[in-house]
C-alpha cells in the first residue's frame, strides 16, 4: 500500500482550505461592499481560476460548483447579488442570468484545469527527455569505470549537501546533473596520463586541467535545461579564494559549483588512486574542514559536516548503470 507523506499531505490540504476560505471572504466582504452591482459575480471567478491553476481540472470544477452553490445560498437566505432586493423578488431573467453565470464559471474551471494538466504533462515529458539525455551522456562516461563511479558518488554527495542547504528542487536537480557530468571532459584525456602512478609534471597537470573546457565542448550542443549545468561544470574546480582553475572567487562562483567542489574532493580523497591509497573518511573530513574559506565555501563546509556527523555521506548502493 502506498504510504502518504504526512507533511506534503498537510501542506496540500492547507492550500486547498485557503481556496475554500477565499470563497467565503469574497462572499462576506465584496458582497457587502458592492452588493447592489451585478459585476460582483465576476469576483467569484478568482477562486476558481486559482484552484484550477494550482490543483488541476477536478479542483477547478469543484471550486466553481462551490461558488455557484454559495451564490445561490446567499440569494435564497439573504439579499440578491444581482441587485434585486431578495430572492423571492427576482425575475425569471435574473435567475437565468445566475444560471448562465454559474455554467460559465464551471466551464471556466474545467478548461483552466485542463490547461494546467496539459502543462504538467508537457513538463513531465520534458523531464523524462532530460533524464534520457543525461543517461545517454553517462553511457559515454561508463567507458572509464573509475570516472563513472566517481561521478556517481560525487552526484550523491553533492545532492545531499544541496538538500541540506535547502536549495529548491530544480537547483538540486542541476547539482545532480552537473555532478554526474562534471568529468565528462576526461574522455578526451589520455588514459595513461589519468592513471599515471608517479607525480605529474607541470605540463601534464595543465593537460589534465583541459578536461573542464573539453567537457564544455562536449555539452555545448545540448539544449534545454541541461545547458544550465554548463557554468556549474566550468567552475567546479574554482576555489573560494580565487586560486583555482579560474580566477573567480567567493560568490562569483556558482553556488552549485561550490557544492560539487566539496563533494568532488571528498570522494577523490576517500578513493584509491594509482599514486596513493585512499584516506579514511575522517581524514578527508579534516581536509575539507581545513579548506574552509580558502578552497571551499564555509556554508557548504558547514552543510557537509552536518551530514557527516549524521552518517549521511555513506553510499551503499551501486551506480545507476549497474542497477
Amino acid at each position: 500500500m502506498k504510504r502518504l507523506h504526512l507533511p506534503s499531505a498537510l501542506e496540500r490540504v492547507n492550500k486547498e482550505l485557503w481556496v475554500v476560505l477565499s470563497l467565503f471572504a469574497i462572499a462576506l466582504l465584496l458582497n457587502q461592499v458592492i452588493a447592489a452591482q451585478r459585476m460582483v459575480l465576476s469576483f467569484y471567478v478568482l477562486p476558481t481560476i486559482a484552484s484550477a491553476y494550482f490543483y488541476g481540472r477536478r479542483h477547478g470544477t469543484l471550486t466553481a460548483f462551490a461558488s455557484v452553490l454559495l451564490v445561490v445560498g446567499l440569494l435564497l437566505f439573504r439579499t440578491s447579488i444581482t441587485g434585486a432586493p431578495a430572492a423571492n423578488h427576482m425575475t425569471y431573467a435574473e435567475w437565468l442570468e445566475v444560471v448562465v453565470w454559474g455554467g460559465s464559471l464551471v466551464v471556466t474551471g474545467y478548461l483552466m484545469g485542463t490547461l494546467y494538466e496539459h502543462k504538467n504533462q508537457q513538463i513531465n515529458e520534458m523531464r523524462e527527455t532530460y533524464q534520457g539525455v543525461l543517461m545517454i551522456l553517462r553511457h559515454f562516461i561508463s567507458k572509464d569505470t573509475y570516472t563513472e563511479n566517481h561521478c556517481y558518488r560525487v552526484s550523491v554527495y553533492a545532492t545531499r549537501i544541496a538538500a541540506q542547504l535547502n536549495l529548491p528542487t530544480d537547483r538540486v536537480e542541476d547539482v545532480r546533473a552537473a555532478a554526474l557530468l562534471h568529468d565528462i571532459g576526461k574522455l578526451e584525456i589520455s588514459r595513461d596520463l589519468l592513471y599515471k602512478a608517479a607525480r605529474l609534471t607541470r605540463e601534464e597537470h595543465e593537460r589534465i586541467q583541459e578536461h573542464v573546457p573539453r567537457g564544455i565542448e562536449i555539452l555545448e550542443p545540448v539544449g534545454g535545461a541541461l545547458r544550465r549545468v554548463i557554468p556549474i561544470i566550468l567552475a567546479h574546480h574554482d576555489k573560494f579564494d580565487g586560486s583555482g582553475y579560474n580566477p573567480t572567487s567567493g560568490d562569483a562562483i556558482p553556488f552549485e559549483a561550490r557544492i560539487i567542489a566539496v563533494a568532488d574532493v571528498y570522494d577523490a580523497l576517500t578513493s584509491d588512486r594509482p599514486y596513493r591509497k585512499a584516506m579514511s573518511p575522517f581524514e578527508a573530513r579534516d581536509v575539507i574542514t581545513n579548506g574552509e574559506n580558502t578552497q571551499f565555501d564555509p556554508k557548504v563546509v558547514a552543510a557537509f559536516n552536518a551530514l557527516f556527523r549524521r552518517g549521511e555521506l555513506e553510499i551503499w548502493s551501486a551506480p545507476l548503470s549497474a542497477a
